[in-house]
C-alpha cells in the first residue's frame, strides 16, 4: 500500500506546473545569485578626501588608499565641515583629513598627522571601512619608514607572515555556499510538505484518504519520502553549481554530506507536515511556516555567528535543527570533518526527526 501512495504522491506533484519547475529553478538561483549578494565583505566604501597639504605624500596615500579596490574617491573637499556635508548628503562613509603640515612633520619628525571620520549608521560597514583604512594608512607608514631608512635594526628582525587555516584566502563565498545549500533544503522540504497536505485539504481530496484504512503512521511516510528524494535531487544540484561554478568541493566525505542531508531532509519535512496538520489554509500554512523559518535562518549561524549572540539567543539556537547542519556542512566543506567529530550535531538532529515526525503522526487527525 505505501508504494501506491508514494506513486499518488509523485503523480501530484508532476501534475502540477508549478513545482517541478521551482524544484529545479530554486536551486539555480540559490546558488547562482545568493554567494554573489550574500556577502559580507565591505568594498566600494565612499571616501571623502581633504588634502589640507596637497604635497607628494598626501597624493601618495591618497593613491594608495583608491588603488586598493576598497574604497571609491566620491569627494574631494577644502574643509572638515564641507566633507561632513558629503557625508550627512550620503556621499561619503569615510572622511580623511590631512595635516596641513603632513610631508614636512614626516620628513622632520618621523610622524605625520590624519583624522578618520566614519559614518556607524551601518555599524558593520563603518567599522570594517575603518579597519581597511587604518591598516591601509599603516601599510603606507612602513612605506615611507624604509624609503627613508628610518627602520631600526630592532623593528627589522620583526616580520608577520599571515597564514589562514580553512579558507586561506579569505573568499566570503566559501563560507556562505555550504550554508545556503541548507537554507535551501528547509525552504523545499520545508515548505512543500506542509502545502501539499493543505492543498489536499482544500481541494476535498484529504477525506477521500481519511476514508480508507491507511494507518496514520502509512500516510506521513508516504509524505516524507517524495520530499526526502526531492531533497537529495536539489543538494546534488547545489553541490554539482558549487564545484563547476565556484570550484568548491567538499574537502571531507561526500557520504558524511549524504548521511546529515537525509536524516536533515526528515527532519525539515517533519516541520512541515506539523505545521499542515494544524492549518486549515493555504495562506496560514505559508505564514506559520514564513515565520518560523525567517527565525529559524536569522539564529542559525548563516550570517551571523552563534558564538557572537548574546546568552539568551544562543540558548535558543539548541533549539534551532539549521545549527546543527550548517555547521556539518561547514565543517566538512571547509575542515574536512569526519562523523566522528560531529556525533552532537548527528544525535541533535535524530533528535529532531523523532520530536517533528511523532508529532506529525499523532497530530495528523484521521477519521475513519
Amino acid at each position: 500500500m505505501l508504494r501506491f501512495l508514494i506513486e499518488k504522491e509523485f503523480k501530484q506533484i508532476f501534475r502540477n506546473s508549478f513545482l517541478p519547475k521551482l524544484i529545479f529553478v530554486m536551486p539555480l538561483m540559490v546558488m547562482l545569485v545568493f554567494p554573489w549578494a550574500a556577502n559580507q565583505e565591505v568594498k566600494n566604501v565612499n571616501l571623502s578626501v581633504v588634502d589640507n597639504d596637497r604635497s607628494t605624500f598626501s597624493e601618495r596615500l591618497v593613491h594608495k588608499i583608491t588603488s586598493s579596490g576598497y574604497f571609491r574617491l566620491t569627494d574631494v573637499s577644502a574643509t572638515g565641515s564641507e566633507a561632513m556635508n558629503s557625508i550627512n548628503a550620503g556621499i561619503a562613509d569615510i572622511i580623511l583629513e590631512i595635516e596641513s603640515d603632513f610631508e614636512r612633520n614626516i620628513i622632520n619628525e618621523g610622524a605625520g598627522r590624519v583624522m578618520i571620520s566614519v559614518n556607524s549608521v551601518n555599524g558593520t560597514k563603518g567599522t570594517l571601512g575603518f579597519s581597511y583604512l587604518s591598516g591601509i594608512i599603516g601599510d603606507y607608514a612602513r612605506e615611507l619608514l624604509m624609503d627613508n631608512g628610518r627602520l631600526t635594526i630592532h623593528s627589522s628582525q620583526f616580520s608577520i607572515a599571515q597564514h589562514y587555516r580553512f579558507n586561506p584566502h579569505l573568499d566570503y563565498k566559501v563560507f556562505m555556499i555550504p550554508a545556503l545549500m541548507v537554507m535551501l533544503l528547509t525552504l523545499l522540504c520545508g515548505f512543500l510538505p506542509a502545502l501539499n497536505i493543505v492543498g489536499e485539504k482544500e481541494a476535498g481530496t484529504i477525506e477521500q484518504i481519511n476514508v480508507t484504512p491507511v494507518k496514520k503512521l502509512m500516510f506521513v511516510l508516504a509524505k516524507l519520502i517524495p520530499y526526502w528524494i526531492i531533497g537529495f535531487i536539489v543538494m546534488s544540484i547545489s553541490m554539482t553549481l558549487a564545484a563547476l561554478v565556484y570550484g568548491i568541493y567538499p574537502t571531507g566525505s561526500l557520504l558524511t554530506i549524504l548521511l546529515f542531508s537525509s536524516v536533515y531532509i526528515i527532519v525539515v519535512s517533519g516541520v512541515g507536515l506539523v505545521v499542515s496538520n494544524h492549518s486549515n489554509t493555504m495562506q496560514q500554512a505559508m505564514f506559520v511556516i514564513f515565520f518560523f523559518v525567517m527565525i529559524l535562518i536569522l539564529m542559525s549561524g548563516l550570517f551571523t555567528p552563534v558564538n557572537s549572540m548574546p546568552g539568551w539567543a544562543q540558548t535558543i539556537t539548541v533549539f534551532n535543527p539549521l545549527k546543527y547542519f550548517m555547521q556539518v556542512m561547514r565543517l566538512v566543506y571547509l575542515k574536512g570533518s569526519t562523523y566522528s567529530e560531529m556525533i552532537p550535531q548527528f544525535l541533535a538532529l535524530c533528535a529532531f526527526g523523532v520530536v517533528f515526525n511523532t508529532w506529525a503522526v499523532l497530530s495528523y487527525r484521521k477519521s475513519s
